[in-house]
């Protein structure tokens, strides 16, 4: 049987709570599909907002929110164009190793994530 020491001695401390705050904003925003589509979409090179709704099939209002929190969250950049903005990853690399590990949990996990949504 465990002594009441160690169960103290495994219990988080009282601020790694908003410690994880950043981490829950991120994978809050990853957890949304219009925005996982734009990513995957930026992975290929900058786009305008038209290029992404006409490619994506969203309207400008949609893709237009979900650019704002993918800012917001550091993971897009914009630079203007004229009239319009184009954006880009603002870290590719990193975009790309965070999705591809998704996949490989995904392919571990199998349908264990989909009744996880379940259950929320």
């Amino acid at each position: 049987m465990a002594s009441s020491k160690a169960i103290e001695d495994s219990t988080p401390p009282a601020s790694e709570p908003t410690a994880i705050n950043p981490a829950a904003s991120l994978f809050h925003a990853l957890g949304d599909r219009s925005r996982l589509l734009i990513l995957q979409h930026l992975q290929l090179g900058e786009h305008k907002v038209a290029d992404l709704t006409e490619h994506l099939g969203l309207s400008q209002s949609t893709v237009s929110k979900h650019l704002a929190c993918l800012r917001e969250c550091g993971l897009v950049d914009f630079r203007p164009e004229g009239r319009a903005s184009v954006y880009s990853l603002s870290h590719p690399g990193a975009v790309l190793e965070l999705l591809a590990s998704a996949e490989k949990v995904l392919a571990l996990t199998g349908d264990a994530v989909t009744l996880c949504q379940l259950r929320d």
